[in-house]
């Protein structure tokens, strides 16, 4: 067998592999929800598919799923937003402007994103509550904001420090100002990044659990992954049929907007990587 032959076979299964292990939990999950009994995989089960996990996870009245996913849309969508337009902001500020101690700034952003999220929980929730916005979607929105910033800060710096600047010269020289430089020239020219850190931003959002479960009470503002956990306490039990058949709905969006942008998602997130 050729060296040629040989690099290809082990590209090609290491390639099978690798998606073997990232869809398996994917499938599971999937047969589960669509499983008469959910425990199939046990000598005996019975293994006929039926919808009735999937409709009764997305019409109970009990479980309020829509209004969970109606949440979870909500504020995952305003918070990537918002933190993508301050990142914005700050990474052009970054790139295109004489700050003193750049370094030192974009240090102190990473060194906050580090910090573990559990120790603020107690002092958020004093803050919300005397805010008056516990269960609400101003009181997820402001931390999320908070949380996806310094990641959204350090993918544009990249991708921006990137861009030519001549760009920026020839509309200062047409009257432009730094603000409409950004808008007009730098943002446009960016799409790539600003979509992928728009995209990025969003599933961190759509993912977290722990302000969620502190800071709601009820299905008026509790997101997806909450009202999820909390299908074992409606229940009594823990009932994996629906759990498993709300967690495939709730993914399915996200995978395909993934697979349909991938190539803007790596576009965006390569190109800061690499001088051109």
């Amino acid at each position: 067998m050729s060296e040629e032959r040989l690099r290809k076979l082990l590209l090609a299964g290491g390639a099978c592999l690798a998606f073997l292990f990232c869809f398996a939990p994917f499938g599971y999950m999937v047969l589960t929800g669509l499983s008469v009994d959910p425990d199939f995989l046990r000598p005996g089960a019975d293994y006929r598919f039926t919808l009735d996990h999937v409709a009764s996870a997305l019409f109970s009245e009990s479980i309020h799923f829509p209004a969970y996913l109606r949440n979870s849309l909500i504020v995952s969508a305003v918070s990537a937003a918002v933190a993508v337009l301050i990142a914005a902001l700050a990474a052009y500020a970054f790139t295109r402007l004489a700050l003193p101690g750049k370094g030192v700034i974009l240090l102190f952003v990473l060194a906050v994103s580090l910090f573990p999220p559990v120790s603020l929980v107690s002092y958020l929730f004093k803050a919300m509550a005397t805010l008056g916005w516990i269960n609400t979607w101003p009181a997820l929105i402001l931390p999320y904001v908070a949380w996806t910033l310094p990641l959204s800060v350090w993918i544009l710096v990249s991708y921006f420090s990137q861009l030519p600047r001549d760009l920026d010269r020839a509309a200062l020289i047409d009257g432009c100002s730094r603000l409409q430089v950004l808008l007009r020239v730098t943002l446009p020219v960016a799409a790539p990044g600003v979509f992928s850190t728009l995209l990025l931003a969003f599933i961190f959002a759509f993912n977290e659990f722990l302000f969620a479960l502190m800071l709601t009470t009820d299905h008026a503002a509790r997101t997806i992954p909450v009202g999820i956990a909390m299908f074992e306490g409606l229940h009594g039990q823990i009932p994996w049929g629906e759990i498993m058949a709300a967690a495939t709905v709730t993914t399915i969006p996200v995978v395909v907007l993934t697979l349909i942008f991938q190539r803007r998602i790596v576009q965006g997130l390569t190109r800061g990587a690499v001088k051109e």
